[in-house]
Parts: C-alpha cells; structure tokens; sequence
C-alpha cells in the first residue's frame, strides 16, 4: 500500500453550498484541495455560465424542463472546473518558471518539511534556475489540488412531474451523485451526514469507482464519519458492493460549521486514538471483504489493499493544533473550514457576510435551529437571511417561498413533501397553534411560535453569498445570505490573503486577535457538557429510566474523554499544558453540576 505525495498536508473542506462552490478554480492551482457541494444544480449551472464568460469558453444551457437535468448540470460545471483548472495550473507553472518573485512567494506558502519546498530552495541555493530546469521539476513535483464534491445523504427526496414519481435515480443525492460520475474529473466524492444504503447501492452503477487493472480508482470515496464504529460499519457495507473507501474524514461533533451530529458524548481526541489505533485492522478487514465482492463481480481484485488516508477536520485554528493533530494522531490531512471564510482568494463571501464574521464574538455564535431537516445548526447573529425572515414575521408573513424544494422533506401534509421553513407549511402550523391559544400557557404558546417561524431557508440562504460575491442577479423573494461557521471563526477578525492563511497553517505567522483561544479539544469538550444540560433542561416528555441511562452514558463518555486528555496533556509540563490541565479540572467540576432527577424517572 503506497501513499501519495501531497503538496499541503491540510483541505478545505466542503462550506454551505456555496463558499466553496468554486474554490478549486481559486487555489487548486497551489496545490490545495477542496470540496465543492454539488447538491444545488441551480446554483452550478449559474456558476457555469458566469465562468464560462470570465474564461472566454464555450456556454450551453441546460433548462430545467429536461428530465436529467439536475445531473447534466452538475456534469457541465464540474466538466468546466476541471478545464480551467488545468488551464490556471500550467499558466502558474511557466510563471513559476519565469519569474523568481512568483517562485519567492510560492515557496514561502509551502510547509517547511515539504519536499517540494526543499527541492525548489536547493535550486534557487545552486543558481540553477534555468526556465527549463524548473519547469522539469515542477512537472515531477507539483499536483493541482483536488477538485472533490460533497453529497450530504439526507437530501435524497424523491421528485415527482405532474403528480407521478420519477424513478429512483431522480432523487436529489442520485442524480447529483450521477453528475459527478459522469464527469471527467478523476477525484473524490465526499459523502456526509451518515449512511445512505440506497445511494450507496447507486455507486455499483459507475465503474470509474471500481479498481482497474492498474489498482487505480479513477473516482474515490471519501466518508465523513463521527467515530470508528460508524467508519467500520459503512465501510464494510461499501465493500461487500466491492467499493473501497479511500479516506474517512473524521469531523468534530459539535465544534464545527454547518450542521452538529453530536456523538454520545464521545470526544474527538479518543475518536482519533481510536483510529490510529485500529486502522491497520480496517484496512485488513475491509479489503478481505472488498477482494470476495470484486471476484463475484469478475472485477480487476488488487494484490495489496488500496490507499486508506484518515483525515480530521473541525475547531483547528493553531499551528500548533494542526502540527500536534499530524504528528500524534498520524493523520493523512486536516481540515481548515471556517477560517478560510475571511479569505477573499479562497471562498465566495459577500462583503457584508465577511464584515459580518470579523466582527462576531464568541457569543455570536450559536447551535441554532433554524435548519429545517431538524438537525443543531451552527450559524451566526445578525445575518442578512435572520433580517428578512424577522421582517416577513413581523409582516404575519412568516415562511419561504420555497423555490428550489431541496428540503421538502416533512410528508406531513402529502406524499410530495414539504419543506417546515416554507410558507405553506409555517400557515398551516401557525393557524392550528392560534386555535390552541386559549388552551395553552403564553410561555407555551411563545416557544412553540419561536419553534415553527425560526426555520430558515437554507436552499436560497446558503447559496446567495457566491451570486452576491459575483455581482449575478438573484430572483425571487428576498432571502438574504445564511452562513454557518463554526465556533472558531470568533478568534479569526479580519480578511487575509491566502499567503498570510498558509504562512498561518505552518506557524510562520499569526493571525488570531486572542491568544487565549482554549485549545480546539477543550473548547469541544465545554460544548458537549453545555450541549448535556441545555438537552436536559429542554426535555419536556416524563423522564424514563431508559432516557436516564441515555443521559448517563453520555455524561459517563465525557467524564472518560476528561481523564483521556488529562493523560494526553500530562507531559511535558509545559505553559500550555498546565493552562489546559487546568481547563480540563474546571469542565470536570462543572460536567458534575449537570444533574437530573432520577427520584422521579418512570
């Protein structure tokens, strides 16, 4: 089993649907990979048409009255991304080659353990910076980075034309998972938000995710997982279709952007030594399965198990971190999100969403519910998406209009669907909640309306900041922009260039306004203990002895991640890891203030 060589040992991983949604175009060419979300055809065929013009090339638009259109969409974008990347990356090669201020600056964005990095310096020590001669060596040494997407399995509805069901491969997550395959990008898709066995079954569709004669994957799987024991488990189902799961991208519960899956109170740390640990034996037992499903398909078998890389992402915001998440954990890669939104050169951000995140402090930045697939969200106050939606329910006009129904999930009221942050739906529920006003306490009847109104449009919201940033036009009802940071970003306060981020990354710089940021494992832990109480303090069914055990378990798997980092952080006794002993006895004390009254349970 060979590793490959890559030129950062950190992603960006996929943002929204639309922070990302072009970052290949702008930094692949460095080397750096990133993830598009391609869930939004919508916003894939805009992104292709402005491009499209931007780089001079050929423009076809595909209507949206086309039966596939949501895959041919998809493919198209993805099919130009993958072009102008090539373009932008041999142009910056010659540059590289011809200009030794360019060269300079490329160097200084490289890790200093990089052999590329070292390789380039050697040959500026020689004085044998001939054109010829880097362009020979860069031709060896230096990859664009990926060009990977993202499919977040939940949206995965089913359509329906004039009343009648399409077909299975018209769902949402299929026909974008078609997309892709049907691209000429040789990459990776990332699958999130847990297992899909539907969709999953789909990639046996596809043979560029099959190994060929050469033990190559053309297209990869890269699995977004939570702990080992969802790794393993989704990884073996893969397999026995004689699919392998290249990378499984392990992401913080709670201390994240986006959506929060809380784990049951296990903790990143022990989630990673966990890994480290046992990848060996998930290689080993993967593979086994994945050599009897491919000699029942009479597929190409490899001789030695495929390329497995575990990568981390979620609240890294020091080199420190990052070097400490390489080096302990053995990790292949990790993950940059949030951060990454204060750099104008790398994600598409409207300015004021920008000015927005610089200014916010940690109290800004909260575990919402605003998404309406009814999963913890995490977002920020006072987003131009919250003005509206508080403007339309002041206006006793509360709800989206709904206009691209990625979300219209709830059945409910009908077999087709309907999304709880759109106006039909929140009349419905408002209506019913006013004919219950005299029956129910006014703090009851607050909560609910709070409940039923604060469900945000994410399909328009979270895709308006790439338009806003590109000057496109937007239709429609005025939406505004949501955007979902993690935690982290309170520390990071202003724009910086993508050399200033990289020089960030690998300790040459710092770009933080605190320096007593709690460390990235500290600051989830608090999470999960304040995530504990608030989820006991909002129970409002009878307690059962089943849901304390529940409780129990959670609270006894923090107390065991506390003793695991006090052992982590014992030596040496450094400043930093005194400050965090300390911070890991406070979390203790207050772990145990979290309490439930189990006299009464049932």
């Amino acid at each position: 089993m060979t590793a490959s060589k890559t030129i950062h040992n950190f992603h960006i991983p996929v943002m929204g649907l639309a922070f990302t949604i072009d970052s290949p175009i702008r930094v692949a060419q460095y080397g750096i990979s990133s993830v598009i979300s391609i869930i939004d055809d919508e916003l894939a065929e805009k992104m292709n048409s402005f491009y499209s013009k931007k780089f001079n090339l050929p423009y076809v638009e595909t209507p949206k009255k086309e039966q596939d259109h949501r895959a041919q969409r998809i493919t198209n974008y993805l099919n130009l991304v993958d072009l102008i990347v090539k373009e932008k990356f041999e142009k910056f090669k010659c540059e590289l080659a011809e200009n030794k201020a360019a060269l300079d600056n490329f160097i200084e964005m490289l890790p200093n353990s990089s052999d590329l990095r070292q390789g380039l310096s050697n040959m500026m020590d020689e004085g044998t910076l001939m054109k010829e001669n880097i362009l020979n060596y860069l031709e060896t040494h230096l990859k664009p980075g990926e060009i990977d997407v993202n499919i977040m399995t939940k949206i995965d509805k089913d359509n329906y034309v004039k009343g009648e069901k399409l077909p299975i491969e018209f769902n949402d997550a299929h026909a974008s998972l078609r997309g892709f395959a049907k691209s000429n990008l040789s990459s990776s898709l990332v699958l999130s938000a847990g297992m899909n066995p539907r969709l999953y079954s789909y990639f046996e569709q596809f043979e560029d995710f099959f190994p060929n004669e050469k033990n190559e994957l053309k297209k990869k799987i890269i699995l977004k997982v939570s702990d080992y024991r969802s790794a393993i488990i989704q990884g073996k189902f893969l397999a026995k279709k004689g699919l392998w799961v290249s990378e499984y991208r392990v992401e913080s519960g709670l201390n994240c952007g986006g959506h929060a899956f809380a784990t049951n109170g296990f903790l990143l740390g022990p989630i990673l030594e966990e890994f480290k640990n046992k990848k060996e034996d998930l290689i080993a037992e993967t593979h086994e399965i994945l050599v009897k499903a491919l000699e029942q398909k009479e597929l190409p078998i490899p001789q030695e198990p495929l390329e497995l890389k575990i990568t981390v992402q979620g609240g890294v915001g020091t080199s420190d971190e990052h070097e400490f998440l390489i080096n302990h954990y053995k990790v292949d890669s990790v993950g940059w999100g949030s951060p990454f939104l204060m750099v104008p050169e790398a994600t598409s951000v409207d300015k004021e969403t920008r000015t927005l995140l610089g200014k916010a402090k940690e109290e800004d930045l909260y575990l919402s519910g605003i998404s309406p697939l009814g999963v913890p969200f995490n977002t920020v106050k006072g987003t131009s998406n919250e003005f509206f939606k508080n403007k339309r329910i002041a206006e006793g006009k509360a709800g989206s209009s709904c206009p691209k129904k990625f979300l219209t999930l709830n059945q409910e009221f009908g077999k087709e669907g309907i999304c709880t942050a759109a106006k039909k739906f929140q009349d419905i529920k408002l209506k019913d909640l006013e004919a219950q006003k005299e029956d129910i306490s006014t703090k009851a009847y607050k909560d609910t309306k709070f409940k039923i109104t604060e469900k945000a449009c994410l399909c328009v919201g979270l895709a308006n900041a790439a338009l806003m940033d590109h000057e496109i036009p937007i239709k429609g009802q005025d939406q505004g922009v949501v955007i979902c940071p993690g935690p982290n970003i309170a520390y990071f306060d202003k724009e910086v260039s993508l050399k200033q981020m990289l020089k960030h990354i690998y300790g040459k710089i710092s770009i933080m306004k605190d320096e007593n940021r709690p460390n990235m494992f500290v600051k989830e832990l608090n999470m999960y203990v304040d995530y504990l109480q608030k989820e006991i303090e909002s129970y409002t069914e009878e307690v059962s002895t089943k849901q304390i055990k529940k409780w129990d378990a959670f609270k006894a798997n923090i107390a065991d991640g506390i003793a695991y980092y006090q052992e982590l952080f014992s030596t040496p006794k450094t400043v930093e890891n005194l400050t965090i002993q300390q911070q890991l006895l406070e979390a203790k004390e207050a772990l145990m203030q979290v309490m439930y009254d189990e006299e009464y349970a049932i």
